[in-house]
This record gives C-alpha cells, sequence and structure tokens, in this order.
C-alpha cells in the first residue's frame, strides 16, 4: 500500500512542479515584454515636445526669419523670442547681425504657459528627425525666399530647432503650418508687423 500510494504521489508531485515551472516562466516572459515595452515609450518620448511645454523660468521659444540671400548692405533677418518674464523682437542688418531695432516687453508665466500650449497644439515640434547633420545647415537655403526657424530653448540654448523656407525645393524639418505659428508669435508683441522688414509670402498672417 505504501509503494502504491508512493507511486501515486510521485506523478501529482511532478504535474505540480511543471506548473510552478510554467507560472514561473510566464511571469518573467511578462516582465520582459512590459519592461520592454516602458523603455520604447521612453525612448519616443520627445525632448523638443517636452521642453516646449516644460513651462519654467529656462526654458523659451524663438522664431526667426531670415530674408532672401542679397548683398551684405541688404541682407536682413529678425528674432522674436518669448519666456516667462521677456517677449524680445529684434531685427538685425547684414550677416554679421548687426541690431538694427530692439523692443522688449515684459511676459508672465501665465501667459507664456498659454503661448507654449498653443504652439504645441499648433505642432512647433512636429518635424522630421533625420540622421544627417546637414539637414539642419541653412547656408544658401532659399536664396530667392524667406526661411523660418522655430526653437525651444534651455538656458539660451537650443533643445530642439525645426525649419522651412518659402521655396518649394527646401521644404526643410517642419512639418506644421508656418501662418500658425508665425501668427502666434506676431501676436505676442503689438504692432510687430510695422517693425519688422518683411513677413514672408504668406498671405493668411492678419497683424
Amino acid at each position: 500500500m505504501q509503494r502504491t500510494g508512493g507511486s501515486r504521489f510521485l506523478p501529482f508531485l511532478i504535474t505540480v512542479i511543471i506548473i510552478v515551472l510554467v507560472v514561473m516562466a510566464v511571469i518573467s516572459i511578462g516582465r520582459l515584454i512590459f519592461s520592454d515595452k516602458s523603455k520604447d515609450t521612453k525612448q519616443t518620448v520627445d525632448p523638443g515636445i517636452s521642453a516646449l511645454t516644460n513651462v519654467n523660468a529656462k526654458n523659451s521659444v524663438r522664431m526667426t526669419m531670415r530674408g532672401p540671400i542679397v548683398a551684405e548692405e541688404k541682407f536682413q533677418s529678425f528674432t522674436l523670442t518669448v519666456g516667462t518674464t521677456k517677449r524680445e523682437l529684434a531685427v538685425y542688418d547684414g550677416y554679421l547681425e548687426t541690431l538694427n531695432k530692439r523692443k522688449v516687453l515684459d511676459n508672465n508665466i501665465r501667459a507664456y504657459e498659454q503661448l507654449v500650449f498653443a504652439l504645441d497644439k499648433a505642432n512647433m515640434m512636429v518635424g522630421i528627425q533625420p540622421d544627417d547633420k546637414k539637414a539642419n545647415d541653412l547656408r544658401g537655403i532659399c536664396a530667392s525666399g524667406y526661411v523660418y526657424v522655430y526653437e525651444v530653448l534651455e538656458n539660451d540654448e537650443p533643445v530642439k530647432k525645426l525649419w522651412t523656407s518659402s521655396c518649394k525645393g527646401s521644404i526643410g524639418t517642419l512639418k506644421a503650418s508656418t501662418d500658425q505659428l508665425n501668427n502666434l508669435f506676431f501676436n505676442q508683441i503689438p504692432g510687430s508687423r510695422k517693425l519688422v522688414p518683411f513677413t514672408g509670402p504668406s498671405s493668411s498672417l492678419t497683424l
């Protein structure tokens, strides 16, 4: 009887061990899968989008517009920068960016927050992420037209930069409407259109 009981118990014990091992294997595989998904999620977080909606005193946003490539005496560009404490429009002459005119206004964190979330909804940091660093080399780009550059800054250093132009052959890295983005930036400084040398070829900007 004891031998019979032992022979019956052994298969049961083996079955229990197998079940435990299977359960442990399933748990281990599940942990690996979820761990990989977590890593993938972290890796896909765009630093530009994250920085854009990170409202703090270190961060700011900037739009730069460059005119046609002409003689040094006639070349112009301008930047419009907005942070939590100030808004600044600066117009430059020549390729060495000699300051022509400048307008600075105060700002506050709530106003900045509204702007950056509006820029986020307008896809300011949505664009192509090329492996080739030359994709952001703007030298000679769109010689007869206008180049638009949009940046998120941290401590005045670019976190991410996207650009496009008015030339069909140089669409750049930005995948958003320049009309919408430009309106948001120009609206930050009253009378900004009267201060800048150009606004580009778009007809939908209304300031």
